[in-house]
């Protein structure tokens, strides 16, 4: 039996602890979002939108296995929604989907075997069109004039690359260059 692609106890272990880290980030980032909505309006609440994402990303990063996103970003759901997410159960539940549906889609295209700044690039990219579909129809985005909309999707997508994408790149790396990722994929095989 190849375990390669079964998930052990320590690849779970690492999903459940970033979903928990990620439910309670979202929390704080709920109020850091309402100020930033407050003195820039939607352009300036799209600075952060990759930090929602990043869990999720990280996790199938280190552990290169597929499901990891999936998995990380449905544990964080069920947290955020225990937690008490102020955006709601349904935004949360429907973001980790969306979320995870492309980030899986992207690292299938690539076979998984793609770990490179190109692979994490698209899949935190293409992590944010799906969901923004469905914010902009829970929250009303479709309000917003058309310049702001499209002005605040390019941020988004922008936030998705940077502050999802190479810094999960850059913490996964960093991690293994100390030792603590050596049971993990990403420990056993280093890709630039």
């Amino acid at each position: 039996m190849n375990n390669k692609k079964f998930f052990t106890t320590l690849d779970i272990v690492l999903m459940a602890l970033l979903a928990v880290g990620n439910g309670i980030l979202t929390n704080y980032l709920a109020f850091v979002n309402k100020s930033l909505t407050t003195l820039g309006g939607p352009i300036a609440t799209s600075t952060i939108v990759g930090l929602y994402m990043i869990y999720g990303v990280l996790a199938m990063y280190i552990i290169r296995k597929p499901g990891a996103a999936a998995i990380t970003y449905l544990i964080g759901a069920i947290i955020q929604s225990l937690l008490g997410i102020s955006y709601g159960m349904a935004s949360a539940f429907i973001a980790a989907g969306c979320y995870a549906v492309m980030v899986e889609l992207i690292y299938l295209l690539f076979r998984y075997k793609n770990w490179g700044y190109l692979s994490i690039s698209l899949a935190s990219l293409f992590a944010v069109p799906l969901w923004f579909v469905f914010a902009a129809n829970m929250y009303g985005y479709y309000k917003w004039d058309i310049e702001i909309l499209i002005i605040a999707f390019i941020v988004r997508c922008i936030s998705g690359v940077i502050l999802c994408g190479w810094l999960s790149k850059w913490i996964g790396d960093a991690m293994a260059k100390t030792g603590m990722l050596k049971r993990f994929a990403i420990g056993k095989r280093r890709e630039v």
